[in-house]
This record gives C-alpha cells, sequence and structure tokens, in this order.
C-alpha cells in the first residue's frame, strides 16, 4: 500500500480594529520531509480579499486557481465587486465537495480575510467543508494548538493591525518551536483601507557551524 504524504502549517488570521492581519510559516513538508523552506502560504483572490493555505498542496493549487476564476466569472454576471462572504462560500463548497469525493487525498482548509462593501472580516474554511466567521482571531494547520494559547491569551478587543501584526508573530514563533510541521520563517500580511500589504517577511534557516 502506498503511504500517502501528509503536510503541515501554521496559518493565523487576526481581526483588528482598523483591517485584517493573515500570517503563515514558509515550510512546506511531505510525510516527514521537508520539501520546501520559502513556501508562500497567503495569496489575494481579488482585491482586498486574501486567502491563507493548509493541506494538500495539489488540492489547494486546483482550488486557488478555480477561485480566482469563478470570482471573477461572478463579478462580470453580477456587475458588482465580490464579497469576502462570497469567496468563503466558493472556496468551502469546493472542500466540501472534495474532501467527500476523494477523502483523505482531498482535505485543504483555508482562512479567507479582507475587505468589501460590509467592511472588515474573516472566515474559516475547514478542511471538513464548514464554515465560520470570526470577530477575533483563528488559527489553522497543524501548528494551531500551539498558536491558539498565545492568540487567547494576548488577544484584546479592538486592537490595531500594528498590534496585530506583533500577535502573529509572536503566535507564529509559538507553533515554530513545538509543530515539526511549521518552520524556516514567516510572512504577515495586512488588509487595511490602503489595500493587501506584505508587513514582514523573516527567513529563519539554521545551519550547524563550528
Amino acid at each position: 500500500m502506498t503511504e500517502k504524504l501528509k503536510t503541515g502549517t501554521t496559518t493565523i488570521g487576526i481581526v483588528c480594529s482598523d483591517g485584517i492581519v493573515l500570517a503563515a510559516d514558509k515550510r512546506m513538508t511531505g510525510g516527514s520531509m521537508i520539501m520546501q523552506r520559502d513556501a508562500e502560504k497567503v495569496f489575494p483572490l481579488v482585491d482586498n480579499i486574501v486567502v491563507t493555505i493548509a493541506g494538500v498542496v495539489s488540492e489547494i493549487q486546483r482550488a486557488i486557481k478555480f477561485a480566482k476564476a469563478e470570482l471573477k466569472l461572478l463579478e462580470v454576471r453580477t456587475n458588482r465587486s465580490v464579497t469576502v462572504k462570497d469567496a468563503a462560500n466558493l472556496l468551502n463548497n469546493m472542500a466540501y465537495v472534495s474532501v467527500r469525493q476523494m477523502g483523505e487525498w482531498g482535505v485543504t482548509g483555508f482562512l479567507v480575510g479582507g475587505k468589501d462593501v460590509n467592511g472588515f472580516s474573516l472566515y474559516e474554511v475547514g478542511a471538513d467543508g464548514t464554515l465560520k466567521k470570526h470577530d477575533k482571531f483563528i488559527a489553522d494547520g497543524s501548528g494551531m494548538l500551539f498558536a491558539l494559547p498565545t492568540l487567547e491569551l494576548k488577544y484584546k478587543k479592538g486592537l490595531a493591525t500594528s498590534e496585530g501584526v506583533k500577535l502573529a508573530v509572536e503566535a507564529i514563533d509559538q507553533a515554530q518551536l513545538r509543530d515539526s510541521a511549521s518552520g524556516n520563517g514567516f510572512d504577515v500580511y495586512t488588509i487595511t483601507e490602503e489595500g493587501f500589504k506584505k508587513v514582514i517577511s523573516k527567513d529563519i534557516t539554521s545551519r550547524a557551524t563550528i
């Protein structure tokens, strides 16, 4: 029987008073092997709507390409800008169908955050096909068990994105210390009135020297 390769990661979303913070580590794994140390795990879907990824890489790549195309078509058909909820619902439908049809191979999870006509919002698309809106924070991936305690302890309602960035870095750091599938640095992004921006990108690669 062929062994199935599983991936792990840590992704974080934080709701702030002036925007959304999204962050992710940079390690991509296949089973117990580190396959890539500079992976991008945060992607724009349309203007000011951004997604983080966790799960099976081939499924994620297919889902992101399909979602970008479908959201552009939705804008053309409805003559309006798509909402964060539109994007989250689309990815949720894809995740639900994928996990039901493909089982373990189809597992994907997304955090969808951004700004639309309704303001800023953050959604979690679960690997089991669930959809949930969050008004504080959420973490996903194999490192979430280590990131969530930091978020629970230090999150405060109404924090600014500058504070949210610092909290995201601290939570990612805690996950990297304990989760073997998360590591090699992190990327942190903000979605504010000024748009989507990468605010921090840090590489952490240790090599033995004498």
